[in-house]
């Protein structure tokens, strides 16, 4: 692969890194690339790690997801190179965040998973941020994978509920 791609794919990374009001995972960066089909899986694997390795972006684990930031080198290496990015993409990804940014931000704020702690145990974690600051932060040990996995599920899809009834009932 030509090193002028992938220069292109890794500016549309920082780009879409420094336009995000919220973190961003890898999936979701995948998916605006991929779907728009700038390159395949493959490569964008190589530039992920090309950018780990050359410090422009710092990768966190959460649960099952992967959470990219940029670093200063990255802020400092977008400005140098963002003019490498046609006009046309950079509309692109400005209007991915519109259409966008409430499902980003749901993905980005509301975590839950669990990992196996010993035999017949497991641990979840259920958790909440807003403008990058905690609002709950929970683990709660569970018999069965079954019961973890229901948990995670549930809170996905009832965590402004829950939230609201602990504090409800803490008041």
């Amino acid at each position: 692969m030509s090193s002028q791609y992938l220069t292109l794919y890794k500016m549309i990374v920082l780009y879409m890194l420094r336009r995000s009001d919220n973190r961003l995972s890898k999936a979701q960066i995948y998916d605006f690339i991929l779907e728009n089909e700038y390159t395949n899986f493959l490569t964008l694997q190589e530039v992920f790690a090309e950018m780990a390795e050359s410090e422009l972006i710092t990768e966190t684990e959460v649960g099952n997801r992967t959470y990219l930031s940029m670093t200063s080198a990255g802020e400092e290496t977008l400005g140098f190179f963002s003019n490498r990015i046609n006009p046309a993409i950079r509309e692109q990804i400005d209007t991915f965040f519109k259409e966008n940014g409430m499902k980003i931000r749901e993905e980005s704020s509301i975590n839950a998973y669990y990992k196996k702690t010993g035999e017949n145990e497991y641990e979840v974690h259920l958790s909440a941020t807003e403008g990058g600051k905690s609002l709950i932060d929970i683990s709660i040990p569970f018999w069965t994978e079954e019961m973890a996995q229901t948990v995670c599920d549930n809170w996905k899809r009832k965590n402004q509920d829950i939230y609201q009834y602990l504090i409800k009932e803490l008041m």
